[in-house]
């Protein structure tokens, strides 16, 4: 009998660090993502001073910590990277790049209206959400990352989206 739970202990612990494995690959691969948006997209002269801003909505800790990490060795142009955990669409200020998880889809129409006249480019990670106003969605398809772009919704925000972050994205939805 004690070899049973010693066998489910080890088992439940494997799960554990597989999870956690899994969850930090996956973070890692979005922080990539949104710091390679910074070098492929254009912002208006009023974006491209101070800090280069990337705020997350209810930001996964694991998430914010690879952002973070990102933020600590590299740069877009001569910005450096603040990274920002807002709580709630209210708080959001000032950003060059905007993530709504998935898990904060429901505050999406605050967050489109937030943004509303400012140069944010909108990332998110819900199905269907490149049509209600993001510029870039990310989906995952057969277990490997991938993007949706709407530039339209880019070029609204007066953002310019070069040629190779376009030919990169798996669908261009307008």
């Amino acid at each position: 009998m004690r070899k049973i739970y010693i066998f489910f202990y080890v088992l439940l612990l494997s799960i554990s660090a597989f999870g956690q494995d899994a969850r930090q690959a996956e973070a890692h691969i979005k922080a990539v993502y949104l710091y390679n948006f910074s070098k492929y997209i254009e912002w208006p002269s009023g974006y491209s001073q101070g800090s280069f801003v990337i705020g997350v909505i209810n930001g996964d800790p694991v998430l914010i910590s690879e952002l973070n990490k990102m933020a600590a060795s590299k740069t877009a142009g001569s910005q450096k990277f603040v990274i920002k955990n807002f709580r709630t669409a209210t708080q959001i200020g000032k950003c060059n790049i905007l993530f709504v998880p998935g898990s904060s889809n429901a505050q999406l129409p605050e967050v489109l209206k937030k943004i509303r006249g400012t140069s944010t480019l909108l990332v998110t990670e819900y199905v269907g959400d490149a049509k209600r106003g993001a510029a870039i969605n990310f989906v995952s398809i057969d277990s490997k990352q991938e993007f949706e772009l709407n530039k339209a919704n880019a070029e609204r925000c007066r953002l310019v989206v070069s040629s190779s972050l376009s030919a990169l994205a798996i669908a261009k939805i307008d």
